[in-house]
């Protein structure tokens, strides 16, 4: 295994509690290879990388702790808002396997074929990506068990917690353009959503009017 990705592992295994499914994950895929070619030997540095237009891969700890939020299970289906270049999926579909799917949405054409590529290569079979705005959800995959935005915005999109199970539960960033924080929210059988912080994070910013580009 390559020292730097040994180091990440070892760094978590001493500083959170992410459970042995998701470090599995992270292990099994090679994150090199959801880079462009000329950031590839950066791969496993704990920082994000550039993709293309402007937006980027975020950092593997920031990765893992969004997918740790999750607390996801086999079989589960789950939302995805931002596909980038495809990798926070491929841990997902990794974590809820065969069972499961991925319903992962991207704005950017060059990086739905992109995500696409690398997901294929990566042999994960159970990730769909749709070229749309995820703001809006995907009805005709709903319900969610669980939902992840990978893009700043400012609040939780209201199609989203729509399309949110009871016990769902969804994570993102909220805030604004500069500064934003990542929320976990759990929606109750009443539909009201029980939110937790976890901390400050900046994030590229989502399309549409819950986010900050147009």
């Amino acid at each position: 295994m390559n020292p730097a990705k040994e180091q990440l592992i070892r760094f978590w295994k001493e500083n959170f509690h992410f459970r042995e499914q998701e470090i599995q994950a992270f292990s099994e895929l090679n994150r090199e290879e959801f880079l462009p070619e000329e950031f590839r030997e950066k791969a496993y540095e704990d920082r994000p990388q550039p993709l293309l237009r402007g937006k980027t891969i975020s950092q593997p700890t920031t990765v893992m702790i969004m997918t740790s939020a999750l607390e996801l299970k086999p079989g589960e289906r789950v939302f995805e808002v931002g596909t980038g270049s495809g990798y926070q999926a491929a841990m997902i579909g990794k974590i809820v396997g065969p069972s499961g799917k991925v319903v992962s949405t991207e704005i950017i054409p060059e990086l739905v074929n992109m995500g696409r590529t690398h997901l294929k290569k990566a042999g994960i079979t159970n990730v769909v990506v749709f070229e749309e705005n995820g703001a809006q959800g995907h009805a005709k995959e709903a319900l969610f068990d669980k939902i992840i935005i990978t893009a700043a915005c400012k609040e939780f999109p209201k199609p989203l917690l729509e399309q949110l199970k009871p016990g769902g539960i969804i994570v993102g960033p909220v805030g604004t353009r500069e500064e934003q924080e990542m929320i976990k929210g759990v929606k109750d059988e009443q539909g009201r959503l029980r939110r937790e912080l976890l901390g400050p994070f900046l994030f590229t910013p989502m399309y549409g009017s819950y986010g900050f580009e147009v």
